[in-house]
């Protein structure tokens, strides 16, 4: 097999790579002096990063970086500022609970595991931060439609937090919370997955769910949200 996608992708990097502090601003003719790209290399390249919004293209010709490198620019810095936050509470959650603690988030109308902690013994489901699964009817997807995309799934306020069973894998349950930033606007679904034959709704009421309610509560209460309103929420 070529390797003709991998060229192509270091080459649009590359062009990329051309804007600079005092040159944020580029030409086609200069994009391809920096890159030692052929002029239509360059055009059909810089084409597909306008469309993607990498790049903008002025009416005049002149190419500037576009607002997808902010967003990425930004989720990079704020996945530091995060994981310092959210990681210890991951850990926290899965070792008292002895069951793998994650953050979800949305992106490309997926769900995202960003971060992950693993229970140090027993059984287990286990997944790599950076896996991408669909927004589905599980409890960390009702989560996320509902308090992201507000998607009204529920008619009255649900019992928190959200229980599913076998939705993915006939094997495996999870429960789910909302975790709230600045604006108590939706932040991420804190999720706790596990077998079904041992994670079950009864837990609900118990201390599962209370640790969850309370691990959510903090980390909302960390990443900026209001505490009176989120009190009310986790706490009724």
């Amino acid at each position: 097999m070529g390797n003709e996608g991998v060229i192509a992708v270091e080459k649009a990097l590359a062009l990329l790579d051309c804007f600079k502090p005092g040159e944020e601003s580029l030409s086609l003719t200069e994009l391809a002096k920096i890159s030692g790209y052929h002029k239509t290399t360059v055009y059909r390249l810089m084409n597909s990063l306008e469309r993607m919004n990498y790049v903008i293209r002025k009416e005049n010709g002149i190419y500037t970086l576009g607002p997808r490198l902010l967003y990425l620019g930004k989720l990079y810095e704020q996945s530091f500022h995060l994981a310092s936050i959210v990681q210890p509470a991951l850990h926290a959650l899965a070792t008292a609970t002895h069951e793998s603690a994650t953050w979800y988030v949305i992106e490309d109308n997926q769900r995202l595991c960003l971060f992950r902690a693993e229970p140090s013994e027993g059984l287990f489901e286990s997944r790599l931060p950076g896996t991408f699964l669909p927004l589905d009817n599980s409890a960390i997807g009702q989560v996320l439609r509902h308090w992201g995309l507000q998607e009204s799934l529920f008619k009255d306020a649900p019992e928190l937090p959200i229980f599913t069973s076998g939705v993915r894998d006939p094997h495996i349950a999870a429960f789910s919370l909302p975790v709230f930033g600045e604006g108590d606007k939706l932040l991420a679904a804190l999720a706790l997955t596990g077998p079904s034959s041992r994670l079950t709704l009864s837990q609900r009421e118990s201390g599962t769910g209370k640790v969850m309610r309370e691990a959510a509560f903090n980390l909302s209460l960390k990443l900026g949200a209001n505490k009176t309103r989120i009190e009310k929420f986790y706490f009724p």
